[in-house]
């Protein structure tokens, strides 16, 4: 299989879409419960796009997966800490499609001065966390019944992964 990861744009809105949608309308995966139109979401990417990675990733030529980095928190201390996200169409589950994406997204945040990337993983969810384990984000903990989603409560498991050593990020 012939994989490409490269920058995503606000034109991919509608590939991202048709992988996204189906974790919105069947799992308790993401938290989301409407599936945005391609404009909306177009003008969501292109927030993101403005300040962290957007990642799309293309097996033989169709879009594959995609994972993205996002403001963890809006206060200003928290600006070297991102939090990540990744997606990958179930035909490509187990293909490295999450790792390859992921590691291309971790080292970029390293280069754009991240020190810390955090996850959260709707439970049960063993594929994501074996992922995130896998690529050295450990637990950091559960929140309990975080959300209700298609007739149940859920807990969120927060992973995190440092990036670099916690020196002074104004002399680095």
């Amino acid at each position: 299989m012939n994989i490409t990861i490269r920058p995503a744009t606000s034109d991919d809105a509608g590939e991202i879409i048709s992988i996204y949608a189906p974790y919105i309308r069947d799992t308790c995966i993401t938290f989301e419960t409407e599936v945005p139109t391609i404009m909306e979401f177009a003008a969501r990417m292109e927030n993101i796009i403005n300040s962290y990675p957007y990642l799309i990733c293309e097996a033989n030529g169709c879009t594959a997966g995609y994972a993205y980095a996002s403001k963890f928190h809006a206060r200003a201390a928290y600006r070297y800490s991102a939090e990540a996200s990744v997606y990958v169409s179930p035909e490509y589950h187990g293909k490295g499609i999450g790792k390859a994406l992921y590691t291309r997204l971790l080292e970029l945040l390293k280069e754009q001065g991240i020190y810390t990337v955090y996850a959260g993983v709707t439970l049960p969810n063993e594929k994501s966390v074996s992922l995130h384990k896998a690529l050295g984000f450990t637990e950091v903990g559960i929140y309990h019944n975080a959300g209700y989603k298609l007739g149940k409560w859920l807990d969120v498991m927060w992973l995190e992964k440092p990036l670099r050593d916690y020196d002074d990020p104004c002399t680095a």
